[in-house]
């Protein structure tokens, strides 16, 4: 098993994994497949500055990712990032998600331009609650019935941690 950067290589596994959260997962709130040039744009937008894209790859095959992404557009918050992690169904259970942000937290820890990193987890996510608690993040709130998706409202729990 390989953590590194994403690259342009990766794209057609990238896009599928996160496909298969829109459409089967509540992890993400979009709701429309997004197309491989919306993910290259999404892939461009990264490993520049604070904002890493990883991949983790076993046997050649991408499994999972993380990114580190602008938290606002907002010039105040250039020291904040959103954490994302995706991983392949069929990989999942395996420490993939933990390995994937250990390597993120590494990269931009003592940067000097990264404070605090803010994951915003569906309510009921117990894994993703679960793992981001082991890590050392902060339980901060929620957000009850921000987003409807397959017909029903979701609450978002907010978990942050200080670098």
């Amino acid at each position: 098993m390989q953590i590194r950067k994403a690259c342009e290589a990766d794209i057609k596994e990238l896009t599928a994994i996160y496909n298969y959260e829109i459409t089967h997962g509540t992890a993400t709130f979009d709701c429309e497949e997004k197309t491989i040039e919306d993910r290259l744009c999404w892939l461009h937008a990264h490993n520049q500055g604070n904002h890493p894209l990883l991949v983790c790859e076993e046997n050649g095959q991408v499994c999972g990712y993380a990114s580190l992404s602008p938290y606002g557009t907002k010039d105040a918050f250039t020291t904040t990032v959103e954490l994302s992690v995706y991983v392949a169904v069929n990989f999942r259970g395996r420490g993939i998600a933990k390995k994937l942000i250990d390597n993120l937290l590494s990269m931009v820890r003592g940067d000097g331009k990264t404070h605090l990193v803010i994951s915003v987890i569906t309510s009921g996510n117990a894994a993703s609650v679960g793992l981001h608690k082991r890590l050392g993040f902060t339980f901060r709130g929620s957000i009850p019935e921000i987003a409807k998706k397959f017909g029903k409202y979701l609450s978002v729990d907010i978990y942050t941690m200080t670098l």
